[in-house]
């Protein structure tokens, strides 16, 4: 459905047929971690991510899973090379 709060015009899953069902009733805009991320979009309203309702949320707990601009840090070795996480994981279990 579309949104007719604060988002108009755009497809919206949260929208039903008594409005806004967000907890709140309307979407938040972005935060500060947000910019650079190619999931804003901006209309008259403010900058909103076109994901997900309440950006903060996402960035409470660490870096934001739908963020575009930032690169995820694999764990390095004492060699300094990049460490699988499941390969690592997989050698744990075998070990113990």
């Amino acid at each position: 459905m579309e949104c007719t709060t604060n988002r108009a015009g755009t497809q919206c899953k949260f929208m039903g047929k008594n409005g806004c069902t967000f907890i709140a009733g309307a979407c938040f805009q972005v935060v500060e971690q947000c910019e650079g991320c190619d999931r804003i979009t901006e209309n008259e309203a403010g900058k909103f991510c076109a994901v997900y309702p309440h950006p903060e949320m996402k960035w409470k707990r660490g870096v934001c899973n739908f963020a575009t601009h930032v690169k995820a840090e694999l764990p390095q070795t004492d060699q300094g090379t990049t460490l699988n996480p499941l390969k690592a994981a997989k050698r744990a279990s075998r070990a113990g």
